[in-house]
């Protein structure tokens, strides 16, 4: 089946190929059975509404994608992110209040099979069985490049032999979390046992949750700062519900501390706190 995907918004893990697209269909028809909308982010829902009666002309389609709260199925590379990019993997555990991964996905995680790829982006791939783990390695290890484990380690899930593995392995860039207070001591723990394996800053990032209810510029720098006292690059990300409009200055606020130069300058500043 040939199937137009159309996305509303461009990342860097977006398709490359010529059956992706990004607006509305051009002048000439393009020849394909189906068109699917596919939506990451909820705020992009309304320009996913406009496209999909755009291209309603074309042929059938489909609109999916996490925003939608719809349950991904088997992952195919290259469909809805671009080469390079494997998803081996659904679902967590964790009932992470401000998460949708559980809510979408469920409770229980699925192991997929393992296709070909060096950015993970499995929602809890610590979770998976030890086998499938392993096999996870085994398979980024024939990968031309280094890998990325963007989608995160649960640093309370991590394991000496999971260390032992990933020190083979010598990925690229390894992603935590600190999306919580009670993380923090996990954190502590996961980032010793890595920088014992011989990972530095230049391997390590954690994500930090910030702009939720309650929270304040001076708290979530604070832990920004904590997350850089452990040898790791923080990478604030900013809580959203639904689409609803971000406050300016917390964006601000979450690029700074997303961009290594960025926090490198900022540690030798006065902190909001």
């Amino acid at each position: 089946m040939k199937i137009a995907r159309v996305f509303p918004r461009k990342t860097k893990a977006s398709p490359t190929d010529d059956l992706a697209f990004f607006d509305e269909p051009g002048l000439f028809p393009i020849d394909v059975d189906e068109v699917h909308v596919s939506v990451t982010f909820s705020w992009d829902l309304p320009k996913a509404e406009y496209l999909s009666k755009a291209w309603g002309s074309i042929a059938p389609v489909r609109i999916g994608g996490p925003a939608t709260g719809e349950a991904g199925g088997e992952f195919v590379p290259g469909r809805y992110l671009r080469e390079g990019y494997v998803i081996t993997s659904r679902g967590c555990p964790n009932r992470c209040w401000f998460c949708s991964v559980w809510r979408r996905e469920g409770e229980q995680v699925r192991e997929l099979p393992i296709t070909d790829g060096w950015i993970v982006q499995d929602d809890n791939l610590l979770a998976c069985s030890a086998l499938h783990i392993m096999s996870v390695f085994e398979m980024l290890k024939r990968q031309p490049h280094r890998a990325l484990f963007t989608g995160g380690l649960e640093a309370t899930g991590l394991r000496d032999w999971h260390v032992h593995q990933l020190a083979k392995l010598k990925p690229e860039r390894i992603f935590l979390a600190y999306d919580e207070p009670r993380d923090y001591e996990p954190l502590v723990t996961a980032s010793r046992m890595l920088r014992e394996a011989g990972f530095t800053s230049h391997h390590l990032r954690a994500y930090v949750l910030c702009g939720y209810p309650g929270d304040t510029f001076g708290l979530a720098e604070s832990r920004c700062r904590q997350v850089c006292a452990l040898g790791m690059d923080p990478m604030a990300m900013l809580y959203q519900v639904g689409n609803r409009r971000r406050d300016p200055e917390w964006v601000r606020f979450a690029k700074l501390w997303a961009r290594p130069a960025s926090i490198h300058m900022m540690m030798k500043e006065v902190s909001y706190a």
